[in-house]
């Protein structure tokens, strides 16, 4: 199983599992490390003008017992699910939190 972050763009999973050796500093939900915000500038499509919180997003991360937690914008639809375990390579049922929090709001709330 890999941590990360992704975001849902015009129907379409853009997954970035973390990779220590790019992103030395870390994962974290905010702050300095391996975040949405950080990483944007990086991942985001070409010509792409939108923020970063534009568009639903969400993150996997290790839950107790190596068990995959996956927190998301309520207004990503389980269709996506089986996608996310396959970016992530998440084994068995992940635990899906819907976020509803500031945090994960976008254009669609």
């Amino acid at each position: 199983m890999k941590q990360g972050v992704f975001w849902l763009i015009d129907n379409k999973l853009l997954a970035i599992p973390f990779d220590k050796s790019k992103y030395p500093d870390g994962i974290a939900k905010s702050g300095d490390t391996y975040n949405h915000e950080k990483l944007w500038k990086y991942v985001k499509p070409q010509n792409c003008n939108k923020p970063y919180n534009y568009y639903p997003r969400g993150r996997v991360v290790k839950g107790t017992k190596n068990k995959a937690i996956v927190y998301m914008n309520p207004d990503i639809s389980n269709e996506f699910i089986l996608g996310i375990k396959e970016a992530f390579e998440i084994e068995g049922e992940p635990i899906i939190k819907l976020d509803f929090s500031k945090h994960y709001k976008c254009y669609l709330d």
